[in-house]
C-alpha cells in the first residue's frame, strides 16, 4: 500500500494522469478556438505552459505514490487555467466573447475549493498538493493581470499582482530564510481570492478602466501588505531557521 491507501496494482501511472490532462487542454483549446478564433500563438502558448507544468510535476512528485484524486482535481482546474492564461494576451480581440472568458475564469475560481475538499475527504493532504494548488493560483493571477493589461483596463503596474509571488520565489533562492514554512493564514487566502475576484471583474465588458484601476490598486496594496507581514515574520525567525 502507498501513503494514499492505494495498492501497487491500483495505482494509476503518473503518465496516464498527464495524458488525460493534455486531452483536457486540447479539448478546451479546441472549444475556445471554435468560439473565439484566437491567433495560432495561443495554441503554442497553451502547449508550452502544459509541458512546463508536466515537467515540474514529474520533477517533484514521488514515483512510488498514486497521484491522488485531490491532485487530479487540481490538474483538471489547471487545464482550464492554462487555456485562460494562454488566451490572456489576446483578450482585446475577444470583443463579445469577453463574457465567455469571464465565465471560464469564474469556473476556475469555483473549482479552486474542490481539491482541498477532496484531499480532506480522502485523507490525501500533502505538501505537494498544497504547493501545486498555490502555484496554479499564482499562474491564474498572472494570466488575469495580462488580460486586464491587454484590455487597457489598467497600466503595466497591474502585472505586479501576478509577478510579486515570482519575485518572492526568486528572492528565496538567495535568502534561504525565506524558504522557512509559513503558518496557515486566513489573511493570505483572503487576499489571494480578492486578487482573483477584482481581476475577474475588471475583464468584464461593463467595467470601465477607472473602476478597474481603483479596485486593482486596492488589491495590490493588500497584496504588498500581506507579503510584508509574511517576510517580516520570516525575517524575525531567520536565525532559528539557520540553526535547523
Amino acid at each position: 500500500m502507498d501513503s494514499n491507501g492505494h495498492s501497487a496494482s491500483q495505482r494509476m501511472p503518473l503518465a496516464l494522469d498527464l495524458v488525460w490532462g493534455s486531452g483536457l487542454v486540447a479539448l478546451f483549446c479546441a472549444a475556445t478556438g471554435w468560439l473565439t478564433q484566437p491567433p495560432v500563438l495561443f495554441y503554442f502558448l497553451a502547449a508550452a505552459l502544459y509541458l512546463a507544468a508536466c515537467a515540474l510535476i514529474i520533477r517533484f512528485w514521488p514515483e512510488t505514490r498514486d497521484f491522488g484524486w485531490a491532485n487530479r482535481a487540481t490538474l483538471l482546474r489547471g487545464s482550464l487555467v492554462i487555456v485562460l492564461v494562454a488566451l490572456a494576451p489576446f483578450a482585446d480581440h475577444l470583443t463579445d466573447n469577453l463574457w465567455l472568458y469571464g465565465w471560464m475564469a469564474l469556473l476556475a475560481l469555483i473549482l479552486d475549493g474542490v481539491d482541498g475538499k477532496v484531499a480532506r475527504a480522502t485523507g490525501s493532504q500533502s505538501d505537494f498538493g498544497a504547493r501545486f494548488d498555490m502555484e496554479l493560483d499564482a499562474l491564474f493571477i498572472l494570466g488575469l493581470s495580462v488580460a486586464v493589461l491587454a484590455l487597457g483596463k489598467a497600466g503595466p503596474w497591474v502585472l505586479a499582482l501576478g509577478l510579486i509571488r515570482y519575485a518572492f520565489v526568486v528572492a528565496s533562492h538567495f535568502l534561504d530564510w525565506l524558504n522557512a514554512p509559513l503558518p496557515e493564514s486566513f489573511r493570505r487566502k483572503t487576499v489571494c481570492v480578492w486578487q482573483i475576484v477584482t481581476l475577474l471583474v475588471a475583464v468584464l465588458p461593463p467595467v470601465n478602466a477607472l473602476f478597474a484601476s481603483i479596485t486593482l490598486a486596492t488589491a495590490l496594496a493588500l497584496l504588498v501588505w500581506s507579503f510584508f507581514l509574511d517576510i517580516h515574520w520570516l525575517y524575525q525567525r531567520r536565525h532559528h531557521h539557520d540553526v535547523h
